[in-house]
């Protein structure tokens, strides 16, 4: 490459550059170029993304629900109807242990994670409880005290790692705190890509109340999503937050009233769900690509992430049905080809 040719310190840094582009960009699938002075050979031409269904956008007002409910018991997967189509919903349903982590729970959420991220189909997840008043309450701990010291640590990598796998979906998912989030609960909604809460729900990273630190994610998701001193300041303190706290820190996106259904931050997922089916879906998949990948790397190497994310919607179906539309002025048609 280019790049490996260059003199001295500023050749070695755009090595380094050019490998971690590299890295994203295969994330992409076969037939990706890297852009300017990363350019290097392209390899056989493909489009990653090809077979996809398309999917009904709109944003009428029905809560079209399936009947399949593909996991039973303590998570339900539904995927969603009508206009809604693309919409999956995880449903956390733990009533009589507030939704905590227990072995079958992280089991359960690990093989739906793993159908999702190779399903076409979907275009967005909404991570939500069905027990009113709790999102979830973090690791069961009835279940904790019973395993044995050895077991513990290997049962906290498993948490972490289905944790890692919702955040490395390629789509969109939306976490709406209807209730209780706290430790675990908390880790795993920053794991999504958009929080809601309604104002009444509570939240916090509290595992140092139990001499313990943050498991899932929580010392590093929380600095990046409200900046390393306030992070600080609320583990070390254990800390819980209310919905309108909460969004004054920048921990959510939106605050809702609750309502008397107890389900505001689900509804507000659901309409940003809506307004996000109408767009393209290789691009949806691809701006989520760039923007994780960018924010991890120094500014001039999340722009030629971007310019190789870029690259990957010119081939598509896709662009040239937007600018069709355009010019005919009317809602475009994606396939997500």
């Amino acid at each position: 490459m280019a790049a490996a040719a260059a003199p001295g310190a500023l050749g070695t840094l755009r090595a380094g550059r050019a490998r971690l582009a590299a890295a994203c960009c295969a994330r992409l699938g076969p037939g990706w170029r890297l852009p300017g002075f990363l350019r290097g050979p392209r390899v056989a031409p493909a489009m990653w993304a090809r077979g996809w269904a398309p999917a009904a956008g709109g944003s009428a007002p029905r809560r079209g629900y399936s009947s399949d409910v593909k996991t039973e018991d303590e998570l339900r997967v539904r995927y969603l109807e009508e206009e809604n189509r693309g919409i999956v919903v995880l449903g956390i349903n733990r009533a009589y242990a507030k939704n905590s982590f227990s072995k079958n729970l992280v089991k359960m959420l690990s093989k739906a994670v793993d159908a999702l991220k190779s399903d076409k189909k979907v275009r967005t997840i909404i991570v939500r409880s069905e027990v009113p008043g709790v999102f979830c309450a973090g690791a069961d701990l009835k279940e904790r005290v019973k395993m044995n010291p050895s077991e513990v640590g290997p049962f906290v990598s498993k948490i972490r790692a289905v944790i890692n796998e919702i955040a490395d979906l390629p789509v969109p998912t939306i976490a709406a705190i209807d209730g209780l989030a706290l430790g675990g609960g908390l880790e795993l909604a920053l794991a999504c890509d958009i929080r809601v809460a309604a104002s009444s729900a509570k939240m916090g990273l509290v595992e140092t109340k139990l001499a313990i630190i943050p498991g899932g994610g929580g010392t590093q998701r929380l600095p990046r999503a409200i900046g390393v001193s306030l992070a600080k300041e609320l583990i070390f303190s254990a800390r819980v937050l209310d919905g309108q706290e909460a969004k004054a820190v920048g921990l959510i996106s939106h605050v809702l009233e609750q309502n008397p259904e107890g389900d505001a931050a689900y509804r507000k997922a659901l309409d940003l769900a809506r307004e996000f089916l109408p767009q393209g879906p290789v691009a949806m998949r691809v701006a989520k690509l760039a923007i994780n990948q960018g924010m991890e790397v120094d500014l001039v190497t999340g722009l030629a992430i971007e310019e190789a994310c870029y690259a990957q919607t010119i081939p598509t179906k896709d662009r040239l049905e937007g600018l069709l539309a355009f010019k005919e002025k009317r809602s475009p048609r994606y396939k997500g080809e």
